[in-house]
């Protein structure tokens, strides 16, 4: 013991134990850096006290942290892990949500596809799927063991005659999972292989635009509208002019300006060259377009504006801000309508003929800012006990709504919480009519006006100024305004009835407001408040069968 202590260990030892305090403090370890009677302070920051420190600076300085991480697990679940997240956007898109376009439209084709591969490969295998593990049942422990009743212990069988679905012979199949070189399953392989549905591409950008001055930034107007002939109609201040899209020659069909009146719609017939125009004074008008020559003048046609104008055949509707809609026949040279409709409770701003059955039987859809849309049968056909149906009234004699000289509307939807001004009739399925709200709604909303149902509603995120469908494809196209999102101004075509987005072309700097379709169906042109026109290359060219039809080959023609 003698060499112990006089070794330089032990004497490193008896020097600590000299320095450290003898009386009134125990010992206690340094590297905890608290006495047992003190109490340890929650701040991080280093505490000076007031009598002698019993460690040296460089120990007090000095901390020691473990080398080992745990991480936190508590969001991680499967779900999350194999999702498909994008870094870019925020996690709260109800804020920052943009309008869809094709690549979200391609992202979630790819996240369905991943999906399904996710769940075949994860989810546990399923004893009807070929190849997977079968686990055998457990024997109960009530169940005595028994003798087999078949006495033949060896039996042959070839492979022709036994069956290779059967698990025993189940390797005896080329096509097996055990033979796959794929680190997926069958059915993965098979959803990958499979065709997959190619979006249609769109031009992004306009092909011509035409300056537009004065074009008003109006919400209830309709100044834009493009001829049979292949004729734009463009109100601008108190001016009319006529752009031929083939020739690119600009005519000045009137100017209002003497009678300190301003252009709020125009329309053209669908078939010839008449022209309407409405004024904010009440005013109606009817011109050639070919001639430039006025045909019809009404002077007093409404009390005040005329934000709607629609053609079925030789009858003129006209929608005004004195919430009625009057019908003339532009063949009679009298100025009284010969029909009144009145079933909206404010301005009426918007108003589309269906062509579905011929002038006879076609059906008129007003909108109104009073969020309600109606139909009208002009032929005064009633149809009885549809007020039973929540969110829409059918036409009832003897209701408020009815006028001295006019109909109830047929049906009468009030699903809209906003102005509705775009009404589109889909030209492929009879009595499939469009509608769009505006900034309070923003929903585009699908019926059928034959049972007055709603088949369907899409939320576009931004207010719906104008809808129109294709001629070519079973599509529509929408235009837009006012958002809360960070899209706005935008244009979208849609595909009907998924409704899936095919594409969204911007380019103006405010609201869309005006739409139109050239006649061939492959070109829309739209207006906005910045005072421009812009020509879009939106939809494909439409099948020509009857030149293969009237080809000089047919021979068949030529035999009498």
């Amino acid at each position: 013991m003698s060499g112990l202590k006089n070794s330089p260990f032990g004497k490193r030892l008896r020097g600590t134990d000299e320095d450290s305090p003898r009386k009134g403090r125990g010992r206690f370890t340094p590297a905890y850096g608290v006495a047992p009677g003190s109490t340890p302070s929650l701040d991080s920051r280093p505490t000076t006290s007031e009598g002698p420190s019993s460690e040296s600076p460089e120990r007090g300085a000095h901390r020691d942290y473990g080398d080992r991480f745990v991480p936190s697990r508590d969001t991680g679940d499967m779900r999350t892990s194999y999702h498909l997240m994008d870094g870019a956007t925020p996690s709260t898109p109800s804020k920052s949500r943009m309008i869809p376009t094709e690549s979200d439209a391609l992202k979630e084709q790819a996240n369905a596809i991943f999906n399904s591969i996710l769940t075949t490969e994860v989810t546990p295998s399923s004893p009807q799927r070929p190849g997977s593990p079968v686990r055998p049942p457990a024997a109960s422990s009530s169940t005595l063991p028994t003798t087999p009743t078949r006495r033949r212990l060896f039996a042959f069988n070839s492979p022709s005659r036994s069956n290779p679905a059967t698990p025993s012979r189940r390797l005896d199949m080329p096509t097996d999972e055990a033979y796959s070189l794929s680190p997926v399953r069958a059915e993965s392989r098979h959803l990958l292989e499979s065709p997959r549905r190619q979006l249609r591409s769109v031009c992004k950008t306009p092909y011509r635009v035409l300056d537009a001055p004065e074009l008003a930034d109006d919400f209830y107007l309709n100044l834009v509208d493009w001829s049979s002939t292949n004729v734009l109609g463009v109100g601008l201040g108190a001016c009319v002019y006529l752009w031929t899209a083939h020739t690119a020659q600009v005519s000045k069909l009137c100017d209002l300006g003497n009678a300190n009146d301003t252009i709020s719609s125009v329309s053209w017939v669908q078939k010839g060259t008449s022209l309407a125009v409405g004024t904010l004074s009440g005013r109606l008008y009817i011109y050639d377009g070919s001639t430039l020559q006025l045909i019809r003048t009404y002077e007093r046609a409404h009390s005040q504006r005329i934000g709607a104008l629609s053609w079925n055949s030789h009858i003129l509707s006209s929608g005004s801000r004195d919430r009625q809609i009057h019908h003339r026949d532009v063949r009679e040279a009298g100025s009284r309508p010969i029909k009144k409709s009145q079933g909206h409770r404010q301005e009426v701003c918007g108003l589309r003929w269906s062509g579905d059955g011929g002038p006879q039987a076609a059906t008129l859809a007003s909108g109104g800012n009073d969020n309600k849309v109606c139909i009208w049968d002009l032929r005064g056909s009633k149809r009885q006990g549809a007020l039973g149906t929540p969110g829409r009234t059918g036409n009832v004699p003897g209701s408020s709504s009815a006028t001295d000289d006019g109909d109830v509307p047929l049906w009468k939807f009030h699903e809209h919480t906003a102005a509705v001004k775009a009404l589109a009739w889909d030209p492929h399925v009879s009595g499939i009519l469009a509608t769009g709200g505006g900034t309070a709604d923003k929903h585009i909303r699908f019926w059928n006006v034959q049972n007055g149902t709603m088949l369907s509603q899409l939320d576009t995120g931004s207010q719906v100024c104008n809808l129109t469908w294709s001629l070519t494809s079973h599509e529509i196209v929408s235009t837009h305004g006012f958002s809360s999102t960070t899209a706005q101004n935008q244009i979208c075509i849609w595909k009907y009835p998924s409704l899936d987005m095919v594409a969204s072309l911007s380019g103006h700097t405010h609201r869309v407001l005006y739409l139109a379709m050239s006649p061939d169906g492959e070109t829309i042109v739209t207006g906005a408040g910045d005072e421009t026109l812009r020509f879009w290359n939106a939809f494909p060219k439409k099948e020509n069968h009857e030149g293969q039809r009237e080809s000089r080959l047919d021979y068949g023609k030529l035999i009498r």
